[in-house]
Formats: structure tokens, C-alpha cells, sequence
């Protein structure tokens, strides 16, 4: 029997969250806790239609012996987990994602001074990282919440954000997924994806 609504289709924008890493991962049917900061000031509002794209990318080497065509063995030499978004949001707490989380300064404004923010560019050598957070629908029932959880990643895209006439000007971010050591099993070293399935028993 076919489902009458077919929630495994899902077509709808997700929201992405950071924290610090350590930060426990929500309860899949509560609203992030307030250590967790959406990403774009207005969350999926500041993203670009194209929304978030999540990339399981792997290299594989694959043995073939002289008498026979086919391959007879593979192996998995190198596995990455990707997410990326475009952040139309260039406000500097924003603009920090693409400059290694670095620190805003909030300059108030005095007598003949006006009051500024600034972020330094330069990214040096330590590499900031951060918990992720992607939440949208279920799609296993209605109502219900998908959430990737990755417990380390640190920013490896290269945004070049454009300024021109009529157009809004993005930041193309890319997080990649690092290890996490204290994983539960060697399967959730980048993490997990949780389902909602049903509400929750009284």
C-alpha cells in the first residue's frame, strides 16, 4: 500500500547552526538550544536559492587481476563529509565563518567618533572548528525534523564575494566534516543523521 503522503520526498529548505564543538547535539523534536547560532541572520533566509548541499565524497582503488577484466576488491582510501551554502548576509558575525571565526569588534560611538565593527582578514595557521547542525522535515512523518550533526568541521571554502549592481553579493562557505574522537563507533567518526519517527510517549 502506496503512502498517501509521501514524506520520504522532501522539498524543502533545511537550516544550518554552529556551536562550539562539545556543544551536545539537540533532541531531534526540540528547537536547538541557544548555544546553537543559525547560520545567516535570518537562518534559510540569507541562504541562496540553491540552498545547502551536503557531499559524501570518497576515493576508492580497485584491484583487478590479469586474468579478468572486472574488479575484484575495492578499497576506501579516502572518505570526506562536505557541506556547503551560499550566505547572502555580509554582516561581520557572518562574514567570520569565511575568516576562521575570527573576532568582531564592536567600536561604540564618542564625542566626533563613529561607532564601527571590525574583523581582522588574515587566517594564520591554527584552523578554527566548530560543531554543525542541519534541521528540516522528517521523511518519515508529518511535522516531524531531520538533523545531520557533525561534531567537528572547520572551513575549507575559499568565498569571493562579488559586488555589482542589482545583484546580491554572497559568501560560497564550504565546511568539511574532521574526525571526531570521542565518536560513539568507528560509523559516526563524522557524525549522524537522525530521523524523527514518531512523537514523543507522555
Amino acid at each position: 500500500m502506496l503512502n498517501a503522503v509521501p514524506y520520504e520526498v522532501i522539498g524543502a529548505p533545511f537550516e544550518a547552526y554552529w556551536a562550539a564543538v562539545g556543544t551536545a547535539k539537540p533532541d531531534i523534536d526540540e528547537e536547538p538550544a541557544a548555544a546553537w547560532t543559525l547560520i545567516g541572520t535570518s537562518g534559510n533566509l540569507n541562504h541562496f536559492s540553491e540552498g545547502i548541499t551536503v557531499e559524501h565524497p570518497q576515493s576508492m582503488n580497485c584491484f583487478r587481476a590479469a586474468g579478468d577484466c572486472g574488479s575484484r576488491k575495492c578499497f576506501r582510501t579516502e572518505e570526506d563529509l562536505k557541506v556547503r551554502l551560499t550566505l547572502a548576509d555580509l554582516t561581520l558575525e557572518q562574514y567570520s565563518h569565511a575568516l576562521n571565526s575570527n573576532t568582531v569588534n564592536d567600536e561604540t560611538a564618542g564625542p566626533g567618533t563613529p561607532g564601527y565593527k571590525s574583523i581582522g582578514m588574515s587566517r594564520g595557521h591554527t584552523v578554527s572548528t566548530v560543531a554543525l547542525l542541519l534541521r528540516g522535515p522528517s521523511p518519515e512523518m508529518a511535522d516531524g525534523a531531520m538533523q545531520f550533526y557533525i561534531p567537528r568541521a572547520c572551513q575549507t571554502g575559499s568565498p569571493s564575494p562579488v559586488f555589482r549592481n542589482g545583484e546580491a553579493a554572497g559568501l560560497a562557505l564550504e565546511w568539511t566534516a574532521l574526525v571526531d574522537p570521542n565518536a560513539a563507533t568507528d560509523e559516526e567518526r563524522f557524525g549522524v543523521i537522525e530521523v524523527q519517527t514518531a512523537e514523543a510517549g507522555t
